[in-house]
């Protein structure tokens, strides 16, 4: 997650982030983004890249109230399989 973190924090910063995974089906990708589904998300080492991502850009927010900083969050989970677009969220 340590390079991830990095993105989030650009995010963070204003920039615009992509989190591109890619492979076959059945290589991992679901987990890798999300953790195992019997896991719980709030406490687990097990947790996904989004899970550890989410955690992060909150942890990031409380921080900057000390300095009167503001964010508007906005995010978009989508699938692509087989030329089909599916948004996640």
């Amino acid at each position: 997650f340590a390079h991830v973190r990095q993105l989030i924090t650009s995010s963070m910063d204003g920039f615009d982030v992509t989190l591109f995974a890619y492979g076959q089906t059945g290589s991992g990708k679901t987990f890798t983004m999300f953790g195992p589904p019997d896991v719980d998300l709030s406490q687990s080492e097990l947790r996904g890249v989004i899970p550890r991502s989410i955690d992060h850009i909150f942890q990031t927010i409380e921080e900057a109230k000390e300095t009167k900083w503001e964010y508007s969050l906005s995010a978009s989970i989508l699938e692509i399989y087989n030329e089909s677009i599916y948004d996640l969220m």
